[in-house]
């Protein structure tokens, strides 16, 4: 059965494994059998259990409801190298002024439970984190260690500084165009120009890549009416208006952007999904990876 688990329920979890699988299973647990081939996480179906299975692939929770052992069964066998690249450039921090998560929190933990899918598929996983002061690389590997790794990076990580030329990054971005799977997550807020680059760099015609972008409440409602200051959290920079004059303005200019945001990465290849952080998490995956398993291969 899905479970809705609200931002401040979530926020008050400090453990990043317990929510990560809390949210996963919410997935798991109540999506029809699928029998879509192709790139991505995907859950095809349970089957009974066999001598040789490996019994990491036996659910527990279906054991003890009922007494019977059944394994995960994917119809994609091959190994799918997913890489997990998030923005860790300071914009991210930004939340609503009533938010329980700012877009980084939001970013860590939906990582988290994607990569547990990814990981309980076997499936290799790794981790790029970006931002223009330090970039942080987990190279792809598969098994339990590795998602412990992976998860022991999201905690160490912090927001900070700009988002990286794209040309600085050959070393790292070679290792994303082989076969495979990457998300990139972030708000999209750059300089259209740099994230652009960044994502026509990894997108080619042997691999997929998903645009994942945070959004918060704030910035799509402009709930603001009187004076408000305004501050960009990269450079600084601070603009005084007023909220109920700008508003219409500011909310077509946002629609306009995005439009054209998902124009170019469409023109690629790479689709682009938007997400409420002030909604709950596992709604939003639930909503996200059903759409994934309707989409054509």
């Amino acid at each position: 059965m899905e479970r809705f688990i609200d931002p401040k329920t979530l926020a008050r979890v400090r453990d990043l494994p317990l929510v990560a699988r809390t949210v996963a299973e919410g997935f798991l647990h109540g999506i029809q059998p699928s029998h879509q081939r192709g790139v991505g996480i995907e859950f095809s179906q349970y089957r009974s259990y066999e001598p040789g299975d490996d019994p990491a692939r036996i659910d527990w929770k279906l054991y003890a409801r009922s007494d019977r052992y059944f394994v995960r069964e994917a119809e994609r066998e091959s190994e799918i190298g997913t890489w997990f690249v998030i923005d860790c450039s300071q914009s991210m921090a930004q939340r609503s002024e009533d938010g329980a998560w700012s877009k980084f929190d939001y970013a860590r933990h939906l990582v988290a439970a994607l990569s547990w899918i990814a990981h309980r598929q076997g499936d290799p996983i790794g981790l790029l984190a970006l931002n223009a002061g330090e970039s942080t690389i987990l190279p792809l590997a598969t098994g339990e260690r590795q998602w412990h790794r992976l998860l022991t990076q999201l905690h160490g990580l912090e927001t900070g500084d700009r988002f990286p030329d794209a040309n600085l990054l050959g070393s790292h971005l070679a290792r994303l165009q082989s076969a495979g799977l990457a998300f990139i997550i972030s708000d999209f807020h750059q300089v259209s120009d740099e994230i652009y680059a960044l994502v026509r760099r990894i997108a080619n015609a042997r691999n997929e890549v998903d645009g994942m972008q945070l959004l918060c409440a704030d910035e799509t409602r402009f709930p603001w009416r009187g004076p408000v200051r305004f501050e960009d959290l990269e450079t600084g920079e601070t603009v005084l208006v007023s909220g109920r004059a700008a508003r219409d303005t500011y909310l077509a200019a946002l629609d306009d952007y995005n439009d054209r945001l998902r124009a170019a990465l469409g023109g690629i290849g790479v689709s682009l999904d938007s997400f409420d952080i002030d909604q709950p998490l596992d709604a939003a995956l639930h909503h996200y990876l059903q759409r994934r398993l309707r989409m054509p291969r």
